[in-house]
């Protein structure tokens, strides 16, 4: 495949790998507005001069993930590949009108649609854009708060916490509660999917600081965001994306939602 442009719309919030330190799932489309997957990517890791945004432009040479069986997965040819950072897609007024002529190709309704499409080995899907008829809930859970030790005894064996190296960027954070979305598509059927975007865990974070350490506070800000304004108040889309393990083994849904795309609502007037 090599040289390929991408227009970044998803980025995961980051998981720890014994084999690459910390990784990020990177998702987007390319400019025939098919999905891709690129993973794995050490994202904070990166120069800053790499570190993309959510809508924009990169290029970099990506090669299929033989690793992967699902048809949109690629890698970068290695983990130094340079990624080259082009233009951005404004907002443009909150109604993300040009966002939307590129990532609204191809919208799901049907969950069980898009499931069976997962499914059939001929297809595989395994990125999709859908669109909730209902969001009924926002549900928040308390999780393990620290990563499993294992796991950190592994990074340490990778120098990663080594205090001579100054430079080493610190362990991402752990989330300490799952967030997701409870709702109903246009057949009537009810799912709920745990949200793992980046976004999700740094609002947490930051509203966390904001109000001095008091979480109930803090989660309370993150339903307000994603659930009263997100799912009240915007044209809610769901980036959904099936999580290799699950998929491998057939689940009954594989998917989890990788990122949300809330517009305004485009108005009668706008339209003209």
């Amino acid at each position: 495949m090599a040289l390929t442009k991408v227009l970044i719309t998803v980025k995961t919030y980051p998981t720890l790998s014994t084999k690459y330190e910390e990784l990020v799932c990177t998702a987007g489309f390319r400019e025939n507005g098919s999905w891709i997957r690129i993973y794995p990517v050490q994202f904070r890791q990166r120069p800053y001069a790499q570190q993309y945004k959510k809508y924009q432009w990169i290029e970099m040479d990506l090669v299929k993930n033989e690793k992967d069986f699902r048809p949109e997965s690629f890698r970068p040819t290695s983990h130094d590949t340079e990624i080259k950072l082009l233009d951005e897609v404004p907002a443009d007024g909150d109604a993300w009108h040009q966002r939307r002529k590129l990532v609204l190709g191809k919208i799901y309704y049907n969950l069980d649609e898009l499931i069976s499409e997962a499914k059939n080995k001929a297809i595989q899907t395994s990125l999709a854009v859908f669109k909730p008829s209902v969001l009924k809930d926002f549900v928040i859970e308390e999780v393990e708060r620290e990563w499993s030790k294992e796991k950190l005894a592994s990074l340490q064996q990778l120098n990663l916490f080594a205090a001579a190296t100054d430079d080493k960027t610190e362990v991402v954070k752990k989330l300490p509660y799952k967030f997701s979305y409870r709702f109903e598509d246009n057949q009537g059927k009810n799912s709920q999917l745990m949200i793992e975007d980046w976004e999700i865990g740094a609002l947490y974070w930051k509203l966390l600081a904001q109000y001095e350490g008091d979480e109930k506070r803090a989660v309370a800000g993150v339903r307000a965001k994603y659930f009263d304004d997100f799912a009240k108040t915007k044209d809610l889309h769901l980036f959904l994306g099936t999580t290799f393990e699950f998929h491998l083994k057939n689940a009954p849904n594989p998917f989890v939602i990788i990122g949300t795309f809330h517009p305004k609502p485009i108005t009668q007037t706008q339209l003209f």
